[in-house]
């Protein structure tokens, strides 16, 4: 049995220790074909796409493939050659059999592939690549089929999938999630698949192995079903469209992630890796039953609920105050995501600390900070609205049709975990308004001080009126959900309770940092720039500069100087230490610890 296992794990992955999977974004792929093919044009203008695929077709049709070394790879300046001449070297050198998955981040156009493909058979190594378009953004979720349609057309595209025998989509829960909200994710998701099938039986392509990917992390808001493991599967892989593929005999193979810490959570003991394995094998090997279902028998009303939430969740995150709220406090709230930086490189990041618009942030925190601020914007928006123009459709759907209901368990786990409240609070926290209404009844003149400086500093940031009618907009659609929807369930007190604490913590830090005494400004940090970041709890970075500006203790207070001792000045700042930083990093860390508390409250381990 031992060399049975081992025997699989070697035949199912190669000489690594998973399939290898390199990933980049269409920019760079347009980027490094623009140089070698002296392609000026710009793949995103409509204007000028028929001329570019005619350009590209002929490329390659004539591409022939250049050898590949290690000093080859060491000198091309672009990212694209860099890393499909690496995949080059890893096919020479390590394993010539198992393909490498070749992601393309932000794939909007056929274009992408095909350029794609160039730079594979440019560096001799097409038939070793699965080329793999990631669709999330709303704009490659609508118009999917339309980009993988501009790629079948060419011919050298079909005879690369024929040869390999493969043709491979991933499918972001993430990122798709943050622009078009959750619920209605999994509908465009669903949709493209069963386009992408509609595509492959016109193009005569049944005899291919089709490979959906999905990326799904360890919450809600990221794609991952809050209940049972058997809803879980059934949600990514809905039973209709296997059943679609089945009928016409089209091979597809099915991959997901479990990521983060959900991942170690499912397999953390025997009995856990068992029982997790069990349940997708019997999700893979039981018979399909295809049962009748309204949101496949009622298309219309499908298409119509899900478009009406895509549209809610696509207008708050163009809404200024959907970012002043996501940018407020930041990464700040939670402890590092992943290996990669919370902010996206572009150019607004590199010239402004302050985030302008969700895009800006990466999935993972974005779900991470919106659970934190009280509020899991990005599976509940524009439900409401949705529901509200449909309310007996709604109700009728929601009690009939399984598939409706099971991304509505989404919507339930997620009213579960919000509360308007505590993002209420949040945002008087943020309103000048509120600490001047404080500064006017407290009899205290010290207490007063502190809150008018604390609404000084707060007009600085300007965050309120963006906040404020972000809020409105919010309540909105949370109240015609209400009204749609009588059962629907209410936030857990628990997951208040933490909140609140949290909220007293803050007002506690930054009521001490008014103690903080004046200094002269030091390398560029001054008071403004110290109270701006200690309002988005910054509070590390702060006390790191307040150690150099108010050093406690003398250097030499344990040193043997071998002659008789004179005095040692005790630090003259130990009183701010003792009484402002100390409390400060220990309250800053309780706000953390805090936090983990709402993750696990909410279900989300990574």
């Amino acid at each position: 049995l031992p060399l049975a296992v081992a025997r699989a794990g070697f035949m199912a992955h190669g000489l690594a220790l998973a399939h290898t999977h390199v990933r980049l974004n269409a920019t760079q792929i347009h980027n490094f074909v623009r140089q070698k093919l002296d392609i000026p044009d710009d793949p995103a203008n409509p204007a000028h796409r028929r001329a570019l695929l005619n350009r590209l077709n002929e490329a390659l049709e004539s591409v022939q493939p250049v050898p590949v070394d290690f000093g080859a790879l060491m000198g091309d300046p672009s990212t694209a050659g860099r890393l499909m001449m690496t995949v080059a070297q890893i096919t020479k050198h390590i394993d010539n059999q198992t393909p490498v998955r070749f992601l393309i981040a932000e794939t909007e156009t056929g274009y992408t592939l095909l350029a794609a493909l160039w730079a594979a058979l440019h560096y001799g190594v097409a038939d070793k690549v699965e080329i793999s378009p990631l669709f999330e953004t709303e704009d490659a979720l609508s118009n999917g089929d339309r980009i993988v349609e501009e790629a079948l057309r060419s011919p050298t595209w079909r005879a690369y999938v024929q040869r390999t025998g493969r043709i491979s989509f991933q499918f972001g829960y993430s990122d798709s999630g943050r622009y078009v909200g959750q619920l209605a994710a999994t509908y465009l998701i669903e949709r493209l698949r069963l386009k992408i099938h509609d595509l492959l039986v016109r193009w005569n392509l049944q005899n291919v192995t089709v490979i959906f990917f999905d990326t799904h992390g360890e919450s809600i808001g990221r794609g991952a079903h809050p209940f049972r493991m058997a809803g879980r599967l059934s949600y990514l892989s809905p039973t209709h469209v296997r059943t679609e593929f089945a009928n016409t005999g089209i091979a597809c193979r099915e991959e997901t992630a479990f990521q983060g810490g959900d991942g170690y959570l499912l397999f953390g003991t025997p009995h856990l890796a068992g029982a997790t394995l069990a349940t997708i094998a019997e999700n893979l090997f039981n018979p399909l039953h295809q049962e009748g279902d309204p949101v496949y028998e009622q298309p219309v009303f499908s298409a119509d609920f899900f478009s009406s939430i895509s549209e809610g969740m696509q207008a708050l995150v163009e809404d200024p105050g959907y970012a002043a709220l996501l940018g407020a406090f930041g990464p700040a709230l939670i402890d590092r995501t992943g290996s990669r930086p919370p902010a996206r490189q572009s150019a607004e990041a590199a010239t402004s600390t302050r985030l302008t618009h969700p895009g800006q942030l990466r999935a993972i925190p974005n779900n991470a900070i919106l659970q934190q601020l009280g509020w899991c914007a990005n599976t509940l928006q524009g439900l409401g609205a949705a529901a509200r123009r449909h309310p007996e459709t709604f109700e009728s759907f929601n009690t009939s049709s399984p598939r409706f209901h099971r991304a509505l368990d989404f919507a339930r786990h997620a009213l579960t975990s919000s509360d308007d409240r505590v993002l209420q609070s949040v945002i008087n926290l943020l309103d000048p308004s509120y600490w001047l209404d404080r500064a006017t009844a407290e009899p205290k003149a010290p207490r007063q001080a502190a809150f008018l400086t604390l609404m000084q500093d707060l007009e600085k940031l300007n965050l309120s009126a963006d906040l404020r009618t972000m809020f409105r907009r919010i309540q909105a659609d949370h109240l015609a959900l209400r009204e749609a929807w009588e059962d629907a369930p209410h936030g857990a007190p628990l997951n208040r309770a933490l909140h609140a604490i949290r909220v007293a913590l803050i007002e506690r830090i930054w009521i001490l940092a008014c103690r903080i005494p004046f200094f002269m400004p030091r390398g560029g940090f001054n008071r403004d720039v110290m109270m701006q970041q200690i309002l988005r709890l910054e509070i590390p970075a702060v006390l790191k500069e307040m150690v150099h500006i108010f050093p406690s203790g003398t250097v030499a207070s344990n040193l043997d100087f071998y002659e008789p001792r004179g005095p040692r000045e005790q630090g003259i700042y130990e009183r701010e230490h003792r009484e402002i930083f100390v409390p400060m990093q220990q309250m800053f860390a309780l706000l953390r610890e805090i936090s983990v508390g709402v993750m696990h409250d909410i279900g989300a381990f990574g």
